[in-house]
């Protein structure tokens, strides 16, 4: 008797998109790089003439150790520095403050005022370099302290460049640093958005987010949703403002995700790219550059494992290539010890190791997005760009992404999606290798790197200092003014930069802030 068939798996992406044995055809695609609806990249000739920027994402400890590392990083071929910050620093406490015990240093490099600025950067010549820094609830001031710091240096405002993350709306959906409630977030946002668009024009006002949705659980198609809806928002409060989309929408940027599957992750790029021109297109944008979406990609944090950590590199790698084959403009490549700790300087080298192999040896950059035209990846590309319409519908139809989030929607789908992820795990539908097969018996992992406590106390003696040499009159008076124009409506970026050049510090910035929008609990 003939031994019966067995009945072929079904084969199903996280975003829960069947992927067929065999793909036959797809609808056609005549359009070329660097055309409206920019699919196959915004550039016309791509990485052919101009890499991504290689970026290694750094700080820890004090002002001194992080310059330390990002020379260290310049050194050995770092394209634009990204700035990590500590918690304090995120949700705008100086050190000294009670709530910071335990946290300075740690996730991040601590930074209470213009001093840690200065020597966060001394030696490095901020018109010759594009730093990022992942900031949001302080992101003006953490920017006035940049833009301070420029001015000291005597560079041209017109032309440093870099990014502020600055997208508050995914705090609130996915990962918590925020202070203020919504609304009142929005306000600063905008508020940078007008003044950047005047004093600093090559500077990225915003890094829209869809890394911590995907960090958070998110599926693929939910990261592409909701991170597209978010942008939405923000373009759609600067209008209201009075703003030009035409100006402003040209310094747009945002942040993705790189996760395992290769063909999805370079899917996700593309239809990224599509759906906001539509986008903005229907928002009103005529100027080309406005439509374009540029974005920045991390490799994948919560794919990293503490099991057998050196499979990480091969993550890293898979990852990195899905950014580049997605025609990213920006890119970071995680440690692979980062599961355990802060990246030691080894691993940071071979993070950024990783990005030059791809960018010089492997010949994926010599023609432009190399994967056009797959039937497979075509038709992925197009059915993640249906799942995440319907979305975007859905959260339109709640009034936008504020009120999406207000209602926990977004957090809710979110939540679902990560408790499905990890059932997958536990039940070993999804294998995770070294994790829930192939595992081995392991040496204690001993190259961690981790920051003393003490760096609180050298940040204290720091804030003693500084308020004992400054002058107290002029940031009282700074400070009064920064609450006024929160009152009043006015912008806050420019009294905020004359807060920080009197040497007003993070902590009574922000606290002058809160005394006028409150704080969302």
């Amino acid at each position: 008797m003939e031994k019966e068939k067995t009945k072929p798996a079904k084969f199903v992406t996280d975003s829960g998109i069947e992927i067929k044995e065999v793909y036959y055809s797809h609808s056609g695609m005549n359009e070329k790089p660097g055309q409206y609806p920019y699919t196959r990249g915004v550039q016309a000739d791509m990485y052919r003439t101009r890499l991504w920027t290689m970026r290694q994402y750094a700080g820890f400890s004090t002002a001194e150790k992080s310059n330390e590392r990002y020379k260290y990083l310049l050194k050995h071929g770092t394209t634009g520095l990204s700035v990590a910050f500590d918690l304090p620093t995120q949700i705008g406490y100086d050190s000294d403050h009670p709530l910071s015990e335990g946290e300075v240093g740690k996730a991040g490099v601590a930074i209470d005022s213009l001093k840690d600025i200065e020597i966060l950067f001394s030696g490095i010549e901020l018109e010759k370099v594009s730093t990022s820094m992942t900031i949001n609830s302080t992101a003006a001031i953490l920017l006035a302290f940049y833009i301070a710091l420029a001015k000291k240096q005597g560079a041209d405002l017109k032309k440093i460049s870099g990014t502020i993350q600055n997208d508050l709306l995914k705090e609130y959906a996915a990962r918590g640093t925020y202070i203020y409630p919504p609304h009142a977030s929005m306000r600063i946002i905008t508020d940078i958005f007008e003044y950047c668009s005047r004093e600093t024009p090559k500077w990225n006002t915003i890094s829209i987010s869809g890394y911590h949705i995907r960090e958070a659980g998110s599926t693929a198609a939910q990261e592409l949703a909701f991170t597209l809806a978010n942008g939405k928002a923000y373009v759609k409060a600067a209008i209201e403002k009075g703003l030009d989309i035409d100006v402003f929408g040209r310094r747009l940027s945002f942040f993705f995700n790189a996760h395992n599957n290769v063909f999805q992750e370079v899917a996700k790029f593309r239809a990224a790219r599509r759906m906001w021109a539509k986008i903005m297109k229907d928002l009103g944008a005529k100027e080309e550059k406005a439509m374009m979406l540029r974005f920045h990609t991390q490799t994948g944090g919560s794919t990293l494992t503490a099991q057998q950590p050196e499979n990480n590199i091969v993550r890293v790698t898979l990852q990195a290539l899905s950014a580049v084959m997605g025609g990213t403009q920006s890119l970071h490549t995680n440690g692979y010890d980062e599961a355990l700790s802060l990246p030691t300087e080894e691993a940071a080298r071979i993070a950024l190791r990783t990005q030059q192999i791809i960018a010089f040896e492997s010949g994926v950059v010599d023609t432009v997005d190399p994967l056009a035209g797959s039937f497979f990846v075509e038709n992925l590309t197009d059915e993640l760009e249906l799942k995440a319409w319907e979305y975007i519908h859905t959260i339109d139809k709640m009034g936008g992404s504020v009120k999406a989030i207000e209602a926990g929607y977004i957090q809710n789908e979110i939540a679902s999606a990560s408790y499905r992820y990890q059932q997958s795990i536990e039940k070993a539908e999804r294998i995770l290798v070294g994790v829930n097969h192939f595992e081995i018996e392991e040496k204690p992992f001993d190259k961690i790197f981790s920051v003393d406590d003490s760096i609180r106390q050298v940040q204290i003696e720091r804030i003693k200092q500084l308020k004992n040499e400054r002058d107290e009159a002029a940031v009282s008076g700074c400070l009064a003014e920064i609450g006024n124009a929160a009152k009043e409506g006015a912008n806050l970026m420019p009294l905020i930069i004359k807060g920080v050049e009197a040497y007003a510090t993070l902590g009574e910035i922000a606290d002058e802030l809160r005394k006028v929008f409150g704080e969302y609990r």
